[in-house]
């Protein structure tokens, strides 16, 4: 491994904060400062039953028909990486949490919040991005805003997309319906956006292959998986947290107790020797083209099948299964033959990740 960057490797590690009165870096990490954030502050002032799910969509009525709505921002740094750009990434991200929840993407608005003196030829850069990806996931940007800050006080380029979705007839995606006996499956190597974004603002080089980010858009993966298995129960897409958000949360909002097979987690080679090497666990490194489906025990082969058919499902796994024991908690069978709890930091170790 070659690094220009000593401050990251020699870091000390940081002493988790639970208490604070100002906003830290991790309250927009997916650990667990991000979970009191919403817990304690936004959920009692604008609690309601759309928002309650906690969702990846919320579904909503209007004038008698349902859709489905997401936002999402996006501060990645640096604005282009391997594999993909904040454009790209704004797209996919937020049309993949309607994909997830059961919806057809449609429509998207776009917002920029741009820095006074961010070249104009970096900008169509990532306008183009957009378009491309937008044609790609069958989207249409319908409206928008532009906003701009002084030199100085902002940082090149921050992203806001809010998708509309039509809900498929007959699908139902929700936390809420995961249930014991449920197998855990995902779509595909996991931490290798968040691992591509680190090596290449870090300066970072690692052997065992090329680092790319896997960001693409979700929704044709998901309409195969209903077509062979409409009993699905639940998708999420694990960005902020990895798999190990998406398998935490579900466990604690749900009462539920989780088992994950470590030898089972499809991990890129280059991903593992990153991992490896700087400490970090890829269960909890960022993805932004995978999704985790919960799926009934009878449903589990015909649902990897379909998976494995599709191009961005051929890596797909079973990694665990939905139990009835140790409620709200994840536990994990590991490589040496032991087990561990899998919790969340306090803090997304790779920030501005997404």
């Amino acid at each position: 491994m070659s690094s220009d960057a000593p401050g990251l490797l020699g870091a000390a590690c940081p002493v988790p904060i639970t208490e604070t009165d100002q906003v830290l870096m991790g309250h927009g990490s997916g650990g667990k400062l991000s979970a009191q954030l919403v817990e304690t502050l936004l959920l009692p002032a604008f609690r309601n039953p759309a928002l309650a799910a906690l969702d990846d969509a919320a579904q909503v009525s209007v004038g008698g028909t349902t859709v489905a709505m997401t936002t999402d921002s996006f501060v990645v740094t640096p604005l282009f990486f391997p594999g993909g750009d904040i454009g790209e990434l704004a797209v996919n991200g937020t049309v993949n949490d309607l994909a997830v929840s059961g919806a057809r993407p449609l429509f998207l608005s776009l917002a920029l919040i741009l820095e006074e003196g961010f070249a104009l030829a970096e900008l169509r850069r990532v306008i183009e991005s957009i378009q491309r990806a937008a044609a790609e996931a069958g989207v249409q940007v319908v409206t928008g805003d532009t906003k701009v800050v002084n030199r100085g006080k902002g940082d090149k380029l921050f992203i806001n997309t809010t998708g509309i979705g039509q809900p498929i007839p007959g699908v139902s995606l929700s936390s809420a319906n995961v249930r014991p006996g449920d197998q855990i499956l995902v779509s595909g190597t996991i931490g290798d956006h968040g691992v591509a974004i680190l090596s290449t603002r870090e300066g970072l080089s690692f052997s065992g292959g090329e680092l790319r980010s896997d960001t693409a858009p979700l929704a044709t993966l998901v309409e195969a998986m209903l077509a062979a298995t409409p009993g699905i129960h639940a998708m999420r897409d694990p960005t902020r947290g990895g798999v190990a958000a998406t398998v935490v949360e579900i466990a604690a909002r749900q009462r539920l107790g989780i088992e994950i097979d470590e030898a089972a987690l499809p991990i890129n080679d280059a991903v593992r020797g990153a991992c490896e090497m700087l400490g970090l666990d890829p269960l909890l490194v960022a993805n932004e083209g995978k999704l985790v489906a919960f799926v009934p025990r009878a449903e589990c082969d015909r649902a990897l099948a379909a998976m494995r058919a599709h191009p961005l499902g051929r890596h797909a796994a079973r990694i665990g299964e939905v139990v009835a024991e140790h409620p709200g908690r994840v536990v994990m069978q590991t490589l040496i033959g032991g087990r561990r709890f899998v919790d969340l930091p306090f803090a997304e170790p790779l920030p501005r990740i997404c």
